[in-house]
């Protein structure tokens, strides 16, 4: 495998070390392990400021003032800078030594996570939410960096299962702790509570890395027609994934520009990366088996987590009527048994094939989401108790024994091309799967209210029954006018059927997610034991 490093012209696409902070023989298990212990509580919080600010949207809007369409900008902005930044990150930590780079990043993240709270309109929001996410976006992919390159591969399932609390549970616990500060404090807790966890991660990454020199000579030769077609490109396709769904998709011409310049973009992005000698990122990677089939799954895990963090909030919202606080109560079931159960998955992955724990991971994260297709208008707390329960098991299962094998046999100095190429495209997924979700969920509520409203005739003896037994209720109820009160209960039968139509949309969406999880699972099945692999170095 090692000659899928080498470019056509013969020169090796392979690059120093992208992100070890120091060689691990010379750094005691104590600091190991709180560099990172300390990185991963950062791609945490990270994280975790997806969610948490989603949950208070509404709160944050009217604050400041900001429209129901404009509000999304909020999140936007902030998954706009994080994706972006990512690629970049292994090779900025080159130019200014990891613990520089880390260290800036992780304060101006706590910096601008205040300033958040203290914004007065949208605009200022959206420059500042932006600015958080180019910052925090930072964590992600180093702390995956550090575990696949400063960890002995005996203890990397415990590193990955604790980057895998920021990469399954933080989503699904971020609504909960969002509704709750929300709800009782005010949305401006929503950024100060970054702040006692920020300070502790600032202190063990102070603590653990070891100082380095910079390398400012890289910027000159940095890959930066790259560097330049990929910000654009991922800057515009996830532009139009938060925002095509409201602009009517291609009906918008803003949309069909910006779908252009992603395109064109990212092709040209994709022709740099292949062909130059020293590319910002390995895409050879991707066809190495276990990392092209792990990425594969990875991508399809994006579009399932936050996807259904996406959907089930607005189904308690539309249907039930749950205020954010109660949301997050719900939703608390998806992560509060992943943070019992992620820590046994290493000991797990020594008794079992890390494969079969894919796949049951995969199987039990399909399968919550298939116990959702046979909706009600009763179907709320209770009757999710034991979808979130699976799906938090399959989760847990899933993150750590996957990162574990994709990124088994990479060497360090791919770790970074590695590392972003993981986390990226987790992300680029979930934005893929929030996009196509809104889109599914209002085109299949369409189809279910126009098959319902055909059914529902005049000339039907039950549909004038129910007509006559509404405008009598609503004449013993103050309204005297009987023309007025047949109408309101003409409108009320139209919002009954509107309501079931959405109900009916939502179980198809929840089974269209149980689909993309089991074209995941298929994926893993390709995945080979890493023992098997042929080519490629140990870490």
């Amino acid at each position: 495998m090692a000659t899928l490093q080498i470019a056509a012209n013969g020169n090796s696409l392979a690059r120093p070390a992208a992100a070890a902070p120091v060689a691990p023989a010379v750094m005691s298990p104590l600091r190991m392990w709180t560099a990172v212990v300390g990185s991963t509580l950062g791609a945490f919080m990270a994280v975790l400021n997806i969610q948490i600010v989603n949950a208070s949207l509404a709160d944050i809007q009217g604050a400041i003032g900001a429209g129901t369409d404009d509000g999304g900008w909020i999140s936007t902005s902030y998954l706009i800078a994080e994706i972006v930044v990512i690629p970049l990150s292994a090779w900025l930590a080159r130019v200014f030594s990891l613990r520089n780079y880390l260290l800036t990043n992780a304060i101006l993240f706590l910096i601008f996570s205040v300033a958040c709270a203290f914004a007065a309109n949208l605009q200022q929001m959206i420059i500042l939410r932006a600015i958080q996410g180019f910052s925090g976006g930072v964590l992600i992919p180093m702390a995956f960096t550090i575990i696949i390159t400063l960890l002995p591969k005996a203890k990397q399932p415990i590193g990955l299962a604790l980057f895998a609390l920021s990469a399954t549970f933080a989503p699904a616990i971020g609504p909960t702790i969002g509704g709750y500060l929300t709800e009782n404090w005010g949305w401006e807790y929503i950024f100060y509570v970054n702040l006692v966890p920020g300070a502790l991660m600032v202190g063990m990454l102070w603590a653990s890395l070891d100082r380095g020199p910079m390398n400012l000579k890289l910027l000159a030769k940095g890959d930066w027609p790259g560097i330049v077609t990929m910000a654009i490109g991922l800057a515009a396709l996830q532009t139009v994934l938060e925002e095509g769904n409201k602009e009517d998709w291609f009906g918008s011409d803003f949309i069909v520009r910006l779908s252009v310049i992603a395109a064109v973009s990212l092709t040209l992005f994709l022709i740099i990366e292949l062909k130059t000698a020293n590319p910002l990122l390995n895409l050879r990677l991707l066809v190495r088996r276990n990392f092209g089939f792990g990425i594969v799954a990875n991508f399809l895990l994006g579009i399932a987590l936050y996807g259904s963090v996406f959907v089930l909030p607005i189904y308690l919202t539309r249907i039930q009527g749950y205020n954010s606080e109660q949301i997050g109560m719900v939703l608390a079931w998806t992560g509060i048994p992943q943070l019992l159960l992620i820590p046994l998955v290493p000991q797990l992955m020594k008794r079992f094939d890390v494969r079969l724990l894919i796949v049951v991971g995969f199987a039990l994260f399909a399968a919550s989401n298939f116990m959702n297709v046979h909706m009600t208008g009763d179907y709320a707390t209770d009757q999710l108790f034991w979808p979130n329960i699976v799906r938090a098991i399959g989760q847990a299962l899933v993150f750590t024994p996957l990162s574990a094998i994709a990124t088994a046999g990479i060497e360090q100095e791919n770790a970074g091309s590695a590392s972003a190429l993981f986390n990226m495209m987790r992300n680029l997924g979930g934005a893929v799967g929030i996009a196509s979700l809104q889109t599914f969920l209002s085109k299949r509520e369409q189809f279910h209210s126009n098959i319902l409203t055909n059914s529902v005739s005049v000339f039907e003896e039950a549909t004038r029954d129910r007509i006559a037994k509404l405008t009598g209720y609503f004449m013993s109820h103050g309204v005297s006018d009987q023309a007025l009160a047949s109408h309101k209960a003409v409108v009320a039968i139209a919002l009954k059927i509107r309501k079931q139509a959405n109900i009916m949309a939502f179980s198809d969406t929840f089974f269209l997610l149980g689909v993309a999880l089991v074209v995941a699972l298929l994926a893993s099945l390709l995945l080979r034991k890493p023992g098997q692999l042929s080519g490629g170095g140990a870490h």
